[in-house]
């Protein structure tokens, strides 16, 4: 089956169709949000309230989430954060639809909505390796960085803009609930998954509190150079371009190049079929041996795009630049959950997973604060511009970082009965 064999287990088949749904519902949300709070005020400060309020909730609940997705089912983890989405958007469609919707009620919302985010992606990223076998992992993260686009930016913005020429936003909140509902109805019908080793019995020594779970976690993530470092390039690289790219983007569209709603989801979903057409790419022709050096030089040219943003002066332009942006993106995201999955032990998965998350994310809020008042003082293009030069000298110097590509070298042997992931990490 090619790139598709992780499909014939029933387990992912369920899993990856539940978030198939959810994903086509987020990118529903992305082209309804913002076109619902710039209905409502027309400025970018506006949005960007909304992104922090978005965004912060998120990173506060990471790092909780990591610990709880290694404690417990993932799966549980996953259905407790796609129910409470789902109210959250019940919510506001019902606000919506009636009228009563204001720009407080949206960042209110967008908070909880936010929170319950924190706890899927680790979740997620814990189960994989659980119910895929080893050998079907790059498959199974290009099918991931395949209909991550699919749904967030061709599927979910085409209908965004759909629904609000139809209806307005309330109906695109609605549908974005009903894709959650799905996604609850094929975790619940997925088996009980058996958890990863974790070591010693439980009466052979006692259970570690949570904070020593976490403890251990970061312990691990600091003892590894790739690992800490490519954090932190996330980490600074996602301060200078997710803000003013998710908050001015929707601006030049509307405001700027005069376009709808179908436009902006245009625009979008030419990004997701260049992010399509690398994950299937990278899928079918396996992961470079210098995957560290793949992954980094694909991010910086993929950051650097996004001063293509800031150069267009047409809806074409801006989605010639949208899929340079998310192609190469996904194509080192492939490499990278490969990485991660291969290299860090099972047991440790989840919290590493948060641990990214944590770090990666811990200055979007800033990212989106920042961004207002800096277009505001040298323009929109500019800050696009910006974004797009710093952003990528960013990344590509994090490259250079020593013993950030040790684990492109190969590895000793291993003695028998050692783990693979334990060579790996070694190396």
């Amino acid at each position: 089956m090619g790139a598709l064999a992780p499909l014939r287990n029933r387990e992912f088949r369920l899993l990856w169709t539940g978030m198939t749904t959810s994903l086509i519902g987020n990118g529903i949300l992305l082209v309804a949000l913002a076109w619902q709070v710039y209905d409502l005020s027309g400025l970018p400060a506006a949005m960007s309230a909304v992104g922090v309020a978005l965004s912060l909730p998120q990173v506060v609940t990471l790092l909780i989430g990591g610990v709880v997705s290694d404690r417990f089912d993932p799966r549980h983890v996953m259905l407790l954060s796609d129910l409470v989405r789902a109210a959250v958007m019940a919510t506001l469609a019902a606000l919506a639809l009636t009228g009563a919707i204001r720009l407080w009620q949206i960042i209110g919302l967008t908070a909880v909505y936010g929170a319950a985010a924190g706890f899927f992606g680790p979740a997620f990223d814990a189960l994989v390796p659980r119910i895929v076998a080893e050998e079907d992992l790059v498959k199974a993260n290009a099918l991931d960085q395949f209909i991550r686009p699919a749904g967030m930016q061709i599927f979910g913005p085409m209908l965004g803009g759909a629904f609000i020429a139809l209806g307005g936003a309330g109906w695109a909140f609605a549908a974005d609930a009903g894709t959650f509902v799905v996604s609850v109805a094929c975790l619940l019908a997925m088996r009980r998954i058996a958890a990863p080793v974790a070591g010693p019995a439980p009466d052979e020594e006692p259970a570690a509190s949570f904070w020593q779970e976490l403890r251990e976690g970061v312990a691990y993530v600091r003892s590894q150079v790739w690992l800490w470092g490519t954090f932190l390039s996330a980490t600074f690289t996602y301060l200078l371009f997710v803000g003013p790219t998710e908050v001015l983007l929707p601006y030049v569209v509307k405001t700027e190049l005069g376009g709808s709603a179908t436009a902006l989801g245009l625009v979008l979903t030419s990004g997701g079929l260049g992010a399509i057409v690398a994950a299937l790419a990278v899928g079918w022709t396996g992961i470079p041996r210098r995957f560290m050096t793949f992954m980094y030089g694909t991010w910086a040219v993929a950051t650097l795009a996004v001063a293509g943003y800031g150069l267009a002066t047409a809806t074409w332009q801006l989605a010639a630049a949208c899929v340079l942006v998310n192609g190469l993106e996904a194509a080192g995201t492939v490499a990278w959950a490969t990485a991660k999955q291969r290299l860090v032990p099972g047991r440790l998965l989840g919290r590493v997973s948060s641990v990214d998350w944590f770090v990666s994310t811990a200055l979007l809020p800033l990212s989106y604060a920042l961004v207002a008042p800096v277009a505001h003082g040298i323009g929109v293009r500019n800050t696009l511009l910006g974004a797009g030069v710093l952003g990528a000298v960013v990344t590509f110097g994090f490259l250079f970082l020593p013993g950030m590509r040790a684990p492109e070298r190969p590895a000793p042997a291993a003695p028998a009965g050692r783990h693979r992931a334990t060579v790996g990490a070694a190396a």
